[in-house]
């Protein structure tokens, strides 16, 4: 866990708020040195992004963890181990259906090019169809779980026509790599990484399936506290300038992330250049709650969730009026 701390810097400051909301953000910064973050993130996201942009200057404490999938991110929310993080809709369906301690606060629209089904390079399978009976690893309640349904019933199938195999990001890597899978639903730079050592291909991609919608979850616990809304506010503001700030300076954002995700250079400059659409936090809206339970439907009708699962309880306002619309 790395803490990072800064203080005498406002909530106004450098983040584009009217004139006539300043004052009161100042007012509310000058609470701000005793409260405290515990943000779960990726490695090579928040904490990169906001230290290579110089916004890690915030005037709370924040204690970051890294995790390796948004369902974990959930899992700790539920805790009480973590105040902040991010997952896609898949984690947060699986998380309001068990009925967990979440709050949806904010939308991050973000890219779907980086969401993959692969298989080994040399496989003879050229569509979803060639994978009936087969070995195929996902990484449970995230995204690769949903596409990999999706593209299943868009040729007719579904998890009783494959062997589906849940793995963790790390251990799907290792599968692939010897061999033990005959496909992998997965994300991230796993693609570029498997690409280009010439591991495996791609056999569909998912772009076109996925929303393209993560949510922003935080501690319904502290919700009711106004330093923490003020705070976690301006955490989402700041996350949202680094990203508008290194998305029109990829090799940048690849030269600050590729160090400390160990992908060379290259590959993070292509993953970044090829990416569909710019991230951008901003209020949740009705027609996110409407596409999130369209997943939790999907999931329903495939047995994995129960009937009757609502996702809309979880969405708070407690943070719209504190964010873009």
């Amino acid at each position: 866990m790395i803490v990072t701390r800064r203080h005498a810097l406002g909530l106004a400051a450098g983040l584009g708020l009217s004139a006539a909301t300043a004052p009161l953000r100042r007012a509310a910064a000058a609470d701000l040195a005793h409260a405290t973050l515990r943000v779960a993130a990726f490695r090579g996201m928040d904490q990169t992004l906001l230290a290579a942009t110089g916004l890690d200057d915030f005037p709370y404490r924040v204690a970051f963890s890294e995790f390796n999938s948004g369902n974990l991110i959930a899992q700790a929310i539920n805790a009480d181990a973590v105040d902040l993080g991010m997952w896609s809709e898949i984690p947060m369906v699986f998380a309001a259906s068990a009925g967990a301690r979440i709050a949806v606060v904010a939308t991050m629209e973000g890219p779907t090019t980086d969401q993959a089904l692969l298989v080994p390079a040399g496989s003879p399978a050229r569509s979803v169809t060639d994978l009936r009976g087969k070995r195929v690893g996902y990484i449970k309640a995230t995204t690769a779980h949903y596409f990999l349904l999706r593209m299943l019933a868009q040729h007719g199938m579904s998890f009783a026509d494959i062997h589906p195999i849940a793995l963790g990001m790390s251990d799907g890597l290792t599968a692939m790599k010897a061999g033990s899978l005959d496909a992998w639903a997965t994300y991230g730079y796993a693609i570029q990484t498997l690409e280009a050592d010439g591991t495996a291909r791609i056999l569909q991609s998912a772009a076109d399936i996925l929303s393209g919608h993560y949510f922003v979850g935080a501690n319904p616990r502290g919700l009711d506290n106004p330093d923490f809304r003020a705070a976690a506010a301006d955490y989402i503001r700041r996350l949202g300038k680094a990203y508008a700030t290194l998305g029109t300076d990829k090799p940048r954002w690849a030269r600050a992330v590729a160090p400390v995700i160990k992908v060379p250079e290259p590959l993070v400059l292509a993953y970044l250049q090829t990416q569909n659409r710019p991230y951008a936090p901003r209020a949740w809206r009705q027609g996110d709650i409407t596409g999130a339970q369209s997943v939790a439907d999907t999931f329903v009708t495939a047995g994995v969730l129960p009937p009757g699962t609502n996702i809309g309880a979880v969405f708070s306002p407690a943070l719209t009026p504190l964010l873009p619309a």
